[in-house]
């Protein structure tokens, strides 16, 4: 295994985002605003609807559901990371922009032929400060749309005290999305939320193989220890939870002052995943099943009317 690099199996914080992924609902971030209060008579015409919300439907830029390119940005769960190669990436099955037809990767769904128009900018063990390396490299590929899954090795650190701040993963954020918007006024983005860390745990605590493999180092501020139920464990695992959930609002806000994004609406972390659609290396990143599962969901949500 390469020292150099933040990958499951040796480094405090995984390699990428687990592969608790599937199910992906969206929101739709716009808005519109009146002089007058949104529930006055004034606001109102005739259907009762507000003169606010009618401005906003008038701004609001269409979806379209069938972008002709795609960027990722992320870490290793878009990478493929030991979904079919031990400590290895196998960016053929990511779910964002893979070759392989047994996963039917997004761009495979969304276009008639990928080649030249799937761009893949995710980084194993990429943190939220990488991304807005990442967004600027997208820039150049000029995508329609921008698939962005971040955030479990904010939280995948050695212990508590040393996850990311969320004011920082909110900063980072709004760089990233800020390049973006002011390089690409027209491109859309698609975000995700962050796994449940604490439901991984206790799903894969049930399963020695995934306690073994555990114990090499993967994401040590939630999976120490996992048998343990002593206070302070239970603290610790609590912290970690908190903050993958603070994470998440700022990910949902974030996206939802842009109004050419869509959240998942928390459906990547409020799925529950099964261990057996896990990596079998390091019962941690998904599987070719799970990478599988999240290109489904994601087309389904990309695609779903507005």
């Amino acid at each position: 295994m390469d020292s150099g690099r933040r990958t499951a199996g040796r480094r405090g914080r995984a390699t990428g985002a687990l592969a608790i992924v599937a199910a992906l609902a969206f929101t739709a971030g716009c808005g519109g605003s009146s002089d007058a209060p949104a529930d006055s008579p004034s606001a109102r015409d005739a259907s009762g609807k507000t003169a606010g919300s009618e401005a906003a439907a008038r701004s609001a830029p269409r979806w379209n559901p069938s972008p002709a390119s795609v960027a990722a940005l992320g870490d290793s769960i878009t990478t493929g990371f030991d979904s079919c190669k031990l400590l290895a990436d196998c960016p053929e099955v990511s779910w964002a922009t893979g070759t392989d037809p047994a996963v039917d990767s997004l761009a495979r769904r969304l276009l008639s032929d990928p080649t030249g128009r799937a761009f893949n900018h995710a980084v194993s063990g990429a943190v939220v400060a990488d991304l807005p390396g990442q967004a600027a490299k997208a820039v150049a590929d000029k995508p329609e749309l921008v698939t962005i899954l971040i955030g479990a090795n904010d939280a995948c650190a050695d212990k508590p005290a040393e996850m990311t701040s969320t004011a920082s993963f909110r900063r980072d954020l709004k760089r990233a999305v800020g390049t973006l918007r002011s390089e690409l006024p027209e491109t859309q983005l698609f975000v995700a939320s962050i796994p449940d860390l604490r439901r991984l745990w206790s799903e894969g605590s049930k399963v020695e193989a995934a306690r073994n493999v555990w114990q090499m180092g993967v994401c040590q501020s939630m999976l120490q220890d996992p048998l343990s139920k002593s206070p302070a464990d239970e603290k610790r695992r609590g912290a970690v939870a908190a903050r993958v959930t603070e994470y998440n609002t700022v990910l949902k806000e974030v996206c939802e002052t842009d109004a050419r994004c869509r959240h998942d609406g928390g459906a990547v972390h409020e799925y529950p995943f099964e261990v057996s659609e896990l990596s079998r290396w390091d019962y941690f990143h998904p599987s070719k099943r799970g990478q599988q599962i999240l290109a489904r969901v994601a087309h389904r949500a990309i695609t779903a009317p507005a």
